[in-house]
Parts: structure tokens; sequence; C-alpha cells
């Protein structure tokens, strides 16, 4: 009886034994995975200790940053810790070495060394406001140079490495929302599973854990359980001087996550710090048989109306991955590697002054109370470029730019300024493009032969994995806050040069199409180089007529500059010295006043001032704003666009720029004075031949020729009115339109008096100018010479330009035998008074 029940024991305990054993086994069986057992990864948990160990007794000069730092997390309330990577080099090399060779596989630990060295001094706040825990993040920045992959040099090896890239920001995503850590609820049971890690794609658990549940697909996600974060991809694009010849340049996805996400714009020349890692490329994986198969209306394998719902149902396929990085810190590229970006926005001068060392800031102090300073930053400007002062002087105003403003409507005045350079082949137009674009980090250089209109403002394209559009930066919206520049503008198509109209003056790029409507920032100054029409600058006709560009166009543009390469022995030995120098001597035959560093240090520190426009300057710019109207319409033929309130604008910014050349916060007279010489250099003052008086003929040229042959006093009446003025005689173009001007407006002033005026004669018209200058002549010779003179622009007037019509009373012999100067003129009724 006692073997009996002890048998009946024994077997109890075993059945009961096997039961527990079954629940421990359903239990670790978890996403269809059977855990053997918890194995603890010796290895990260000495990383975790020791780098919290760094963290709690880092010093420097006797203080621990980093407890600094965790204090203004909270402070911010940020959960991202930032670690300056060259501390752990110095103190912990062994550290340092472990985790950028495995920080992919130690970053877990590193982010629990974070939550418990910040909860250690703050553990009220291990909860977040969602009362779950609170997660936090290690973001490294400032990695040795040797630790620095360009994009092409990224390989398998890299996988999972601590390390740095930079490259050019050519597109931004969408801020979305990804999840990180899922809680699942079985909806068949209702049992809750927690800690689904998501590894860059939704994943469900495989089976529920409750072991009479046998439910694999139904599952339900807990939103308020689940654990989600901002995310950002930002396609990067590898700088120009990395790309080999011959080859296209490669890019690559980057992601953000967190506090990341935002810190990126298209055009930034950014370094990102993080890792390789590989993801399933799903575009690919259900690529060409699947999505034809959608496109076509059948029902392909794996596949249903709501799309792929898992690499399991997508058959038998070549599972295939690519490479992206992801970023755990931002950095802008020009304060990593030591470039200045001298149009930086949103900083003031206190931060900038901060930045800058003591040798650099006394250099500052010192270059502003340079008397000539004007004159040396100019030549320090392009140094290699012999001659070309004006030149130089417009593009170091257009580096300071104006001040931006804003009216009380909200609308944006441009500070920035827009310099155009037109001159003969061979004058260094395109060297000035290439030395702004290496002096200005954020700079685009483009050539208007190869640019489109969308390539120049933004393209909408469609996303290869998400299907969905998006926008493409084009080069005005990369150049956002720095410079554009543009060789070969004249090449450009109208149609595309009509894209740009917009960016020019309102600074901001609008796009409607394929369901996308914005606007778009383009801040952005223009510095652009045309040749002439005809190759060469054409001196006997205006501006306009020089250059392909539309009257639009050139409004918008502040300052135009005309290189013309005339023969004159002095400067071709002068140039000729200076090239030959330069190819001999190379650096050393250059020697500015000021290198490139303190340029950009100075030309940044002055960006921050908002010089203000005093009483007097204000008066003296609308004087010379009135004196440009007036001498551009003094004359019936205009060397150049015509003036208008853009150029009193551009006027306004070029004071202002002078202003913070100067480091000063008020716009005085001086400046105005040479912003005006400027304005007069670029624009009206371009050189034009002289008006000759060869072709002219008397106004009985139209006379029949049985007249002509047959009367012979009426030649002889025609050779006697020239026979003291054998000499052809020519005119300047300055003198030529002052005196049609005189004219026109006194033969306009006529009708206006009278309502029935029919004309005035020839003699009239002279002697009423003779009358008025009669003054200016001190013999007769000079005033026979003077009237001749008038004779012939009155010609030129009615054969030529078709001002003046011969309006003589009778028939065609009765006008060919009268004198010339009895012949009556009036204006003709198309033309437009000035």
């Amino acid at each position: 009886f006692f073997f009996f029940f002890f048998f009946l024991f024994l077997s109890s305990c075993s059945s009961l034994l096997l039961l527990v054993g079954w629940y421990i086994h359903d239990k670790m069986e978890i996403n269809g995975f059977q855990q053997a057992a918890v194995v603890e990864d010796a290895q990260g948990i000495a990383v975790k200790r020791d780098f919290k160990v760094f963290l709690s007794e880092f010093q420097i000069d006797g203080k621990r940053p980093y407890e600094a730092e965790i204090e203004n997390m909270k402070d911010r309330n940020e959960t991202t810790l930032f670690v300056n990577f060259e501390h752990m080099v110095h103190d912990f090399s062994d550290l340092a070495s472990t985790i950028a060779s495995f920080y992919h596989r130690y970053e877990s630990f590193l982010r629990e060394a974070v939550r418990e060295f910040f909860l250690s001094k703050y553990p009220h706040q291990e909860k977040d406001d969602k009362d779950q825990p609170r997660q936090f993040y290690i973001a490294f920045h400032s990695l040795p140079l040797a630790s620095f992959n360009t994009i092409r040099s990224l390989k398998t090896e890299e996988i999972g490495k601590l390390t740095s890239i930079k490259g050019t920001v050519v597109r931004t995503s969408a801020v979305h929302t990804e999840l990180l850590v899922g809680t699942f609820e079985c909806v068949d049971c209702g049992m809750v599973i927690k800690n689904i890690v998501q590894d860059f794609q939704y994943t469900e658990p495989r089976k529920c854990m409750n072991s009479e549940c046998n439910n694999s697909k139904r599952f339900k996600l807990l939103i308020d359980q689940s654990q989600f974060v901002d995310f950002q991809k930002v396609r990067v694009q590898e700088s120009s001087d990395e790309i080999p010849s011959g080859s296209m340049p490669r890019s690559l996805d980057i992601i953000l996550r967190h506090e990341t996400v935002e810190k990126a714009k298209a055009g930034d020349k950014v370094v990102f710090t993080g890792c390789l890692i590989v993801i399933p490329d799903v575009a690919q994986l259900s690529g060409s048989g699947g999505r034809a198969a959608l496109e076509n209306g059948g029902r392909g394998e794996g596949y249903s109306e709501s799309g792929v719902t898992g690499l399991k149902q997508l058959g038998v396929r070549d599972l295939n991955y690519r490479l992206s990085f992801l970023a755990t810190t931002v950095v802008s590229q020009d304060r990593k590697v030591g470039v200045v970006n001298v149009r930086e926005e949103g900083t003031n001068a206190e931060a900038i002054v901060a930045e800058l060392t003591e040798a650099e800031r006394n250099k500052i102090i010192a270059m502003k109370d340079d008397p000539l300073l004007y004159k040396h930053l100019a030549d320090s400007i392009a140094p290699t470029i012999c001659g070309h002062e004006e030149v130089k002087c417009g593009v170091l105003l257009m580096l300071f730019g104006g001040v931006h403003k804003t009216t009380m409507e909200g609308i944006n005045l441009r500070g920035d300024i827009n310099v155009c350079i037109v001159g003969d082949p061979s004058t260094a137009k395109s060297q000035f493009l290439k030395y702004v674009s290496d002096f200005v980090p954020r700079s685009v250089y483009t050539s208007g032969k190869a640019s489109s209109a969308a390539g120049l403002t933004a393209a909408v394209v469609k996303d290869e994995d998400s299907n969905e559009f998006y926008i493409e930066a084009g080069a005005l919206m990369l150049a956002d806050n720095g410079i554009c520049c543009i060789d070969e503008f004249d090449k450009m198509d109208l149609k595309d040069q009509v894209a740009i109209h917009e960016a020019m003056e309102q600074q901001t790029i609008s796009i409607t199409k394929a369901g996308i409507q914005a606007t778009l920032n383009a801040r952005t100054s223009i510095l652009a180089a045309a040749n002439p029409i005809h190759g060469r600058y054409d001196k006997s006709k205006p501006l306009r007529s020089n250059i392909a560009m539309t009257s639009p166009i050139m409004s918008r543009f502040d300052i135009f500059f005309v290189i013309v390469d005339d023969c004159n022995e002095v400067s071709d030995y002068r140039i000729a010295q200076h090239i030959t120098n330069l190819h001999r001597k190379l650096d050393d035959a250059i020697t500015p006043k000021y290198s490139t560093e303190d340029l950009q240090h100075y030309i940044r520190f002055a960006r921050t001032i908002e010089p203000k426009i005093s009483e007097e300057s204000m008066n003296k710019i609308v004087a010379q704003y009135q004196i440009l109207r007036q001498n551009d319409s003094s004359g019936l033929h205009q060397t150049s666009t015509r003036i208008t309130v853009r150029q009193l604008e551009s006027m306004i910014r070029l004071s202002e720029a002078l202003a913070r050349l100067h480091c000063d916060y008020v716009v005085k007279p001086e400046y105005v004075d040479e912003a005006c010489r400027l304005i007069r250099k670029s624009i009206i003052n371009v050189e034009v031949g002289d008006v000759s008086f060869e072709e002219n003929f008397p106004l009985r040229h139209d006379e029949p020729e049985e007249i002509s042959e047959g009367d012979d006093n009426v030649d002889e009446d025609g050779d006697n009115s020239n026979k003291k003025s054998s000499k052809p005689m020519s005119v300047s173009s300055e003198k030529y339109r002052r005196v049609a001007y005189q004219l026109t407006h006194h033969i306009a002033s006529l009708s206006q008096r009278d309502d029935e005026f029919s004309g005035v004669t020839v003699q009239e018209l002279i002697s009423w100018y003779m009358e008025e200058h009669q003054d200016e002549f001190e013999t007769e010779e000079q005033a026979y010479d003077e009237s001749m003179l008038v004779l012939n622009i009155i010609r030129r007037l009615v054969a030529t330009d078709n001002v003046l019509i011969d309006v003589t009373d009778g028939t065609e012999k009765e006008v060919a035998k009268m004198e010339e100067v009895d012949h009556k003129l009036m204006l003709h009724p198309n033309h437009v008074m000035e």
C-alpha cells in the first residue's frame, strides 16, 4: 500500500513537471523562434560600464562637461546626448576603438549607459508623458579625419562601424512617424505581446505567445503602448571635387531619426556621423514581375488589393539589399572642415565673435581701421586676375549684400545683389564665377546652355519606393542663402530664362504640378556671365542690342559690367607680365593684402550689421535717381536698359553693402556717391561710336530723275549747300542725342502751343538752335560749322531715324525745286517723346 501511494506521488510530480516544461516552452517562443536560453553579451556590458565611467569622470580644466550636458538636456527637454569623440580618443582610447569598430552592435548598450547616467542625476525623469520608460539616444561628433569616408568609398566592410561622410543634400522627404518597438494584441485571445523590434519594416509577431492560441496572422497594434520616433529620409550626393573624371556623381540615402530630423535641407553641405546599415530593397523585391501584374489588372502571386503583405507571400524571389546610412549627428560641413560660410543667416555678431579666436578678432579690428579698406578688399578678390578693378568692386559688394526687409503687409524686399558680366572672349569672366563658387561654401556653378528651367528652379519627380511625388531642388534652391553662378547666361533658351524671373526679384519659386502646390525659398544672389551676340562687343550699339536677354531679365540685375578687349600697349604689357609671373612662381606671384580666410571672417561678421539710411543720404539717393532718369530720357537711343525703380533699389542695396563693408551702422552720403558711380559705370556710360553723316542726303534726294538730270540749277544748289564743308562730318553720340533731343522737343512745344501748327521750316529750326547757343561761338567759322552740323542732324532724323517727316506743300516737282532750308518738318506721328 505504501509503495502504491509512493508511485502515485512520483507520477503526479512528473506530470506536473511536464506541464511546467510545456508552459515554459510556450512562453519562450517569441516571434516564432525558440529561445534556448538568455545569453548576456559580456563585452556589451563591459562597454556600457566603461562608457558610463567616461561620462561621469571625464574632465576639462577641472569641470565635467557631460554633467553640464545632461543638465542642458533636462532644460531643453531633449533625450539625445552629444559626445565629442575626441574626448574619448585621448583618455579612453581602447573604448573609442571598440565603439568605432562595433558601433551598431553596442549602440543599445551605449543608450542604456546614457539612460543610467541621466537617471542617476534626475531619477524623477524616468517616465515620459505617456507613462512609458523614457528612451535616450547617443550622438557622436568630431570624429578624426581618418574616420571620414566618401560616398564612393563606402563598401560592405564599413557596415556597422562608426564613420562620417560628407556631401551635398539634394533631396529631403517629409518627416514621418516610424515604429521602433511595437506592442501587439492578439485578436483571437486578447493576449498582449510586447517589445517586438521593427527592423526598418513593419514586423508582427510570428505566433501568439498563448499556448492555447494558434493565431499567427491576426494582430492589432497598440499605439499607446508602442514606441514611435520621427523619421526622415535624406539623399546626399558626393561633392563635385570627389567625382573622378568620366564618372557620374553617386548618391546615398541617409536615415535621420528623433532630434536629427529637419537638421539638413536641400543645398546644405553637411557632414553626417553614424553607421552604414543594410536594409531590404522592397522596391526591387516587388519590382518587374509583380508590379506589372498589378498594373495589368492581374493578381500575381503574393499580391492582393492591399499590396504586398509580407516577404513570405512574395514567393521564391531573390532578396535584394541596399546600403543606407543611419545618421546620429548632422553638422554643417563648413564648420567641420574649417570653411567659413560668409552668407549664413540667422546669426548675430555676438555668436560669430564667440566662435573666433583672439588672433582673428584682432585681425578684424585691424581691417576695420584700414583707411584704404575698400581698395584693399577689392584687390584681394580674385587676385590671380589682372585688372578689372570695377568688376572686383561689384563682386565684393555682392558678397556683403544689402539688408533684407519685410513690409507691414509681409512682403519681402530682397537685399541680395545680382551682377552680370558682359564681355569679349578671354576677359576672365568665368574665372570670376569660379572664384566666387569656391569662396562661398553654399554656392552652385552651372552653365546656361546645359541648364533647363526645372534644373535651375525645382522639379517634381516620383519616389521609387513610395510612389509619392516630391520636389527635387534645382540650382537656385541649392544655392539658397548663397550665390548661384551661371556661366553662358546668354546661351539659355528664352523659356528657361523666364523661369528665373520670380527667383531673381521675389526670391521664391512657385510650383503647381502633380498635385503639389508649394512656394520655395531661393534667397540667392546671381552672378552671371554672358558673351555678346556677335562674339565681340559692338560699341556703336546699345547694351540691350549686344546681349541676348529680355528687358525684364536685364532690369533684375543690379549691376552690368561691360568688358571690352581693346588693344593697349600698357595694359597688354601688364597683363602679359602678370600671367607669365603667375606661371613661373604660382602662389608666390600673388601678394594680396588680405588672405581668403581674412576676407571670409570679415564678411561674415560685417553681414550681421543692418545699417540705416540717414536723411541726408536719402535726399542724395532721390537726387541721384532723378539725374539718372533725366539722363536716360535725354536722347533718342539709350545705350542700356531703361532706368526704373529697380535701379533705385539697386542704389539702396549697394549703399547698404558699402556701409557693411566699413562696419558702419549708418549709410553715409559718400556711400551713395560710390553706389551711383558703379551704376553709371556699369549701365549708363557704355562707350559708343561717333555718328557719321557720310551717307546723309539732302531733303530733295527723292525728286524724280528727269528733274534732277534736266535742271542743273537744282544740283548746283544742292552742291552749294555743302561747298564750304568738303570733309565728311561726324559728331559724338552724346552730342547727337543732345541736339536731337532739343530739336524734337522744340517742335513738340510749337505743336502744343498752336492747334493749327503745320510744320516748321529747316531754316527756322536752325535759326532757333543758333540763337539758343549763340554765346558758345567765338568766331563766324565756328557758327557756320555748327549750323552745318545741325543741318546734317536734321537730315539724319528725317532719312535714317524716321523721327521727323517732310510735310512741304506742293507736287513732287515743286518740292524738288524748293531750297532745302524751306522744307517744312513735323514730328513723326509714331514717335514717342521721352
